[in-house]
């Protein structure tokens, strides 16, 4: 039996589902958000071009109504219905210098985040400047169809937070997220990538709320079909391997799982313009919400 402060306070952690700037909607963590940007990665993710500046642009919809407990049931949330639109610009550096036999490289991501809730008769809207993530990585070419990519990023607490707020488009505490890439690329046969990255939250100095540690793969598979196609599928798969914290104290039931899938297309020009499109649903969802996103993601060279 779901009490009236349960369904309140699942409410309140669901409307605050992409607290994290491009992040989907979650339950379990604080405020229901990742401060990493689930699905976000598609072909070609480890394939670093030649040295020189890059700008890559993402951009990011997503939509839920239904946020599911612990058993993968949806709770009964009056009116629930989180929307969130992001465009984030995506800075990469491949330097000439080397390290271990690959490229150094270096990039800042800078997400504006559009972000509306509605849940129990109340809404709440913002819109402005999400987390900022910044990172340094070594990027290597084994062969011309086999890349890897090994880096580190920082997720930087620059978006807009108040506790009081059911709308947030920052999560107010640093995470590092070692990374590693691996991408197979053929223009006439198999193509795949896998990025899989740790997140390790901070403590939130508003709520003394630490989140817990996460694990996600971003995944692709596809088919080249010459001319610079590629067709496939793309999603994710998230799991919360470590407990939230509230002053140091763990907090049981707080773990969230999900995972997506769905079809991915890429083009390349052969000259350093891409595109890459997919379009996700999740499902199998644990202590989060349950939605689907769209994501397109274009490589401009300088």
């Amino acid at each position: 039996m779901t009490t009236p402060q349960k369904t309140k306070t699942a409410s309140r952690l669901a409307v605050l589902a992409l607290a994290g700037a491009l992040s989907t909607a979650a339950f379990a963590t604080e405020g229901g958000g990742s401060t990493y940007p689930l699905g976000t990665e598609n072909f070609t993710a480890g394939a670093a071009p030649p040295p020189g500046l890059y700008v890559l642009e993402y951009l990011n919809y997503y939509t839920t109504t239904r946020v599911n407990d612990g058993a993968g049931n949806a709770l009964p949330i009056p009116g629930f219905k989180v929307r969130a639109a992001a465009a984030a610009t995506r800075l990469i550096w491949v330097t000439p210098q080397e390290a271990l036999g690959g490229h150094v490289t270096a990039h800042a991501i800078l997400p504006l985040v559009d972000l509306s809730v509605r849940a129990g008769g109340a809404s709440d809207s913002r819109t402005g400047l999400g987390d900022v993530t910044v990172g340094g990585a070594i990027a290597w070419h084994h062969s011309p169809q086999l890349h890897s990519v090994v880096g580190l990023d920082a997720v930087l607490p620059t978006g807009a937070y108040d506790r009081t707020r059911q709308a947030n488009i920052g999560r107010n505490y640093l995470s590092l997220q070692p990374l590693g890439v691996l991408t197979w690329m053929d223009p006439s046969g198999f193509n795949g990538d896998v990025k899989a990255t740790l997140n390790f939250n901070r403590t939130n100095s508003d709520t003394n709320y630490r989140s817990g540690r996460e694990f996600i793969v971003d995944y692709a598979a596809g088919w080249g079909l010459g001319n610079g196609w590629v067709v496939g599928v793309g999603g994710y798969v998230y799991r919360q391997w470590s407990d939230d914290q509230v002053g140091g104290v763990a907090v049981a039931g707080s773990r969230g799982r999900s995972q997506s899938i769905g079809p991915s297309v890429r083009y390349a020009n052969g000259k350093g313009w891409l595109i890459t499109a997919k379009v996700e649903k999740e499902f199998g969802v644990r202590n989060r919400a349950q939605g689907s996103q769209f994501w397109l993601k274009t490589t401009i060279p300088f």
